[in-house]
């Protein structure tokens, strides 16, 4: 879930207890004062106890001592008391000055923490040439700690070429060491194949060499192992195990990770309140991918309380951060208004950024916007462009969508077997409305044999999941036997699920159901409810059969001003029936009107 863990911004600190007493005992070899010696020892004892800030005081007279009399080892000391605030108050031109001093004495750990200063620009001006200058001064003396921030510089080429091999090689002197950085990070170069052939169970070896001694960023690397099964058997309990170890430490990395564990249950019995819990702490460390899913948590209602607003929020500073997810997910706030006000050029802004990335969804949003000309002038080749691009990658929408334009001609030519084909490999990933679509095209044989067999089949997939085109499929299967046996219960069942989610053509189907008795109880008033639903949202078959209601009083009064009106609704629609029954009720010809005269 991370490439190289860069530790160079953490000013110099040995993880390997004997890399500081290595150094200091290399000066305590010369012929130095005693007493200067004894006072420097005494002070690295004080400097080494963590959390006591009496003992930090009294470490940094002693270092204060030792370099008033040019004490070499005790400047690099005095850099870091100065760069960390320990002992004294925190001033990082004082920290430049004192590791200056003791690089320009030749000592490595004020080299090392030279390197430090200028990579980070505290105390001078940021100069990555020159930290890997001082880094590998330090380095070429031995100094540990050096050899891994020489290593990350190598790595991620800042301030010399990138050289995955020199990065390697230098990580390995550490790791053999015992430097459980330079461990991890070895770990790193086996595990994608950087200066090294890529080899999991090395990555594996490594990490776990890290890990053991209590590395959160190698715990959580090693739980990742455990999570994916690489290098050794997917085991998702023990990779909780790892993610705990490391998320307790404050890794926010395996605090993300221990969510996804307690959410989707895998290790650890569900639970969506940790996984919130989790999220949290994360989210709060600045990990944008923690804020990204505790803002899906939000949206959602997993484990929280559904709320919009705090939704924005966490996707707007994930998203700040570059998080391709967090990006399509605040487009889908400007586009659907939640959380904050609906702003179509917003939308197709963060759509544009996420799918950039190579955001499969966002890319299909971005193609949805292009064809309803959302945000941005319609333009039908690029809607096809970019949910192209979604469906490439697999993304089930994309590939969904990338069926509607074949089928229906939309920036391509139709062509009902390509169509077919997207709809089909979109459907077999389980979305719904795919599914739908692919019964669809049996049904009506396009692009494909027609068979009325698979297409009930691939109805049912779909209604049972509540899509309710689907449902009304399902019950004009049921209703008129095609695919199944002729079950007018079980196909007015499916019309009333579909109707009830608003679809008109169920409500229509309902309608006729209760108006013919088939299916259920003969009802003209249940008949003319459905119509009217129906009719409301411009289906004109609906329109005509309750311009009937209305004429001949079935399941209410008659009117025949009403009926007259629905019937013109209808008609105007392209509805030849209500057009007929204009012609003949309400505009009668002059033998119709002479017959009647007689």
């Amino acid at each position: 879930m991370s490439t190289s863990y860069d530790t160079s911004k953490q000013l110099n600190r040995a993880s390997n207890p004997e890399s500081a007493q290595t150094d200091t005992q290399n000066r305590f070899s010369s012929s130095q004062n005693p007493t200067i010696l004894e006072d420097f020892q005494s002070g690295v004892l004080l400097f080494d106890a963590n959390g006591d800030d009496q003992a930090a005081r009294r470490a940094f007279q002693c270092f204060s001592r030792c370099a008033a009399a040019m004490y070499a080892p005790a400047f690099g000391y005095l850099g870091q008391c100065y760069a960390e605030g320990k002992g004294v108050e925190k001033n990082y031109d004082k920290a430049f000055e004192m590791y200056t001093k003791g690089a320009d004495m030749g000592d490595s750990r004020s080299q090392c923490g030279l390197g430090d200063c200028y990579l980070n620009g505290l105390g001078t001006t940021q100069d990555h040439t020159m930290a890997f200058e001082y880094y590998s001064k330090s380095s070429h003396q031995g100094y540990v700690d050096a050899f891994v921030k020489l290593g990350l510089r190598y790595y991620h080429g800042r301030g010399v070429s990138q050289d995955y091999k020199k990065a390697f090689e230098w990580f390995s002197k550490g790791a053999a060491l015992g430097n459980l950085r330079a461990q991890t990070n070895l770990g790193n170069c086996y595990y994608y194949g950087h200066g090294v052939d890529q080899d999991y169970k090395k990555a594996f070896e490594w990490y776990f060499k890290s890990a053991a001694q209590g590395s959160p960023q190698a715990q959580n690397f090693l739980g990742n192992c455990y999570f994916y099964g690489q290098g050794i058997d997917k085991d998702y309990k023990k990779a909780f195990e790892w993610y705990f170890k490391s998320a307790a430490q404050g890794n926010s990395q395996s605090q993300h990770s221990l969510g996804i564990c307690y959410h989707r249950g895998l290790g650890v019995d569900k639970d969506y309140h940790k996984a919130v819990e989790w999220y949290s702490k994360g989210a709060a460390q600045g990990n944008a991918y923690a804020q990204a899913t505790l803002g899906d948590c939000y949206f959602r209602g997993i484990g929280v309380n559904q709320d919009y607003n705090k939704a924005f929020e966490w996707f707007s500073k994930s998203a700040a951060q570059g998080n391709p997810q967090a990006q399509s997910r605040l487009g889908d706030c400007y586009y659907s208004g939640r959380g904050v006000d609906k702003d179509y050029n917003k939308a197709f802004e963060w759509y544009s950024k996420s799918a950039a990335q190579g955001d499969p969804q966002a890319q299909y949003n971005l193609g949805v916007c292009f064809d309803l000309g959302l945000g941005v002038n319609q333009d039908q080749r690029k809607a096809l462009e970019w949910i192209s691009k979604s469906a490439a990658q697999g993304n089930p929408h994309g590939q969904n969508g990338l069926g509607n334009c074949f089928c229906y001609g939309l920036g391509v030519d139709q062509d009902y077997v390509q169509a077919f084909e997207w709809f089909l490999k979109s459907a077999e990933q389980g979305h719904v409305e795919a599914q739908n679509n692919v019964g669809n095209r049996y049904f009506y044989g396009q692009g494909v044999e027609q068979d009325y067999k698979k297409a009930f089949d691939w109805y049912s997939k779909s209604a049972a999941r509540g899509y309710p085109l689907a449902q009304n499929n399902l019950g004009m299967c049921y209703y008129h036997g095609r695919g199944v046996d002729l079950d007018y219960r079980k196909g007015c069942e499916w019309f009333a699920k579909s109707a009830e989610q608003g679809i008109s053509a169920a409500q229509f189907n309902l309608g006729s159901a209760y108006s013919e008795g088939k299916g259920v109880d003969q009802d003209d008033v249940k008949a003319f409810e459905w119509f009217s639903k129906s009719a409301a949202q411009d289906d004109i078959e609906a329109q005509n059969r309750l311009g009937d209601c209305y004429y001949y009083g079935k399941g209410v009064a008659k009117d025949y001003k009403m009926a007259r009106e629905w019937y013109e609704k209808s008609a105007t629609q392209g509805n030849t029936a209500a057009a007929s029954k204009l012609e003949t009720l309400f505009f009668p010809s002059k033998q119709q009107r002479e017959r009647e005269v007689d």
